[in-house]
């Protein structure tokens, strides 16, 4: 069934590798996440065309990757991914079912409305350097093009150098926009460029702020997961064990049923 945010729904998960690794890979994460968690939304980008250093892995690139994601619709997935460039936005709604706007995109008036266009879900990841205020321009320009199926994301805020914090008031203000609302608790313990030519991470904090997230009333959490996070060739350093997984979805689901009561 396909995963519906909002009020009146469960608490949506989206979760999957920060990029992907190979094709093997992800069919792994996929099924292995859906064993786990049940009906969720698979992620995984085809291209990280931010990462701190030119030499880092970015991925297999938009042809081969939406080629690999549509095989995984094809099993029953649904599925999520970023795009950079306005023309990028028709191809990969061949592929998936929700275009997620990168953080540092998120006021890129063309990339929002070619997303929009396409019909297609839009998660938007309020920029780090964006109000929860200020994040609602972003979805006007989607909802400019008749397309209302916005999703915003929260993946923490700038706190000086290297750092992010998440503040909590930002979630409710941003559901006062009439859209859903995501936590994405894995990028908000990211510690940006903190490892020199990488980012740092503090996953330790992936559960309190998840479960602080859910309490206050968001509709669904994002989590880059992965089997090794040392091995990881993205993001390992923010992302949650796969094996921590059931535990903390179990808790939030708990929290998220006497949070709605």
């Amino acid at each position: 069934m396909p995963v519906e945010f909002g009020s009146g729904h469960p608490l949506g998960l989206i979760a999957g590798p920060c990029v992907i690794e190979s094709e093997e890979h992800v069919h792994f994460l996929a099924n292995e996440i859906r064993r786990i968690a049940g009906d969720f939304v698979f992620k995984a980008s085809f291209d990280k065309a931010n990462r701190s250093s030119a030499a880092s892995y970015r991925g297999p690139g938009l042809q081969e990757g939406l080629r690999i994601l549509s095989g995984l619709r094809r099993e029953g997935f649904e599925v999520l991914t970023d795009i950079h460039e306005p023309a990028q936005a028709d191809l990969a709604a061949e592929a998936v079912d929700i275009l997620q706007i990168p953080a540092f995109l998120c006021r890129q008036t063309d990339l929002l409305l070619a997303a929009g266009r396409t019909g297609k879900i839009v998660n938007i990841k309020k920029g780090q350097f964006v109000s929860p205020y200020d994040i609602r321009h972003a979805a006007d320009k989607v909802a400019s093009t008749g397309n209302n199926r916005i999703i915003l994301t929260e993946r923490g805020s700038s706190f000086g150098y290297n750092n992010l914090v998440v503040d909590m008031r930002g979630l409710v203000i941003m559901r006062g926009h009439g859209y859903p609302v995501v936590f994405d608790a894995t990028h908000s313990v990211q510690l940006p460029g903190a490892s020199g030519n990488a980012s740092g991470g503090q996953p330790e904090f992936i559960a309190p702020l998840s479960r602080a997230a859910v309490a206050a009333g968001v509709d669904g959490v994002f989590v880059e997961v992965h089997e090794n996070p040392a091995k990881a060739l993205s993001d390992g350093s923010n992302a949650l064990r796969l094996d921590l997984l059931a535990g903390l979805l179990a808790s939030l689901r708990r929290i998220h049923q006497a949070a709605s009561a």
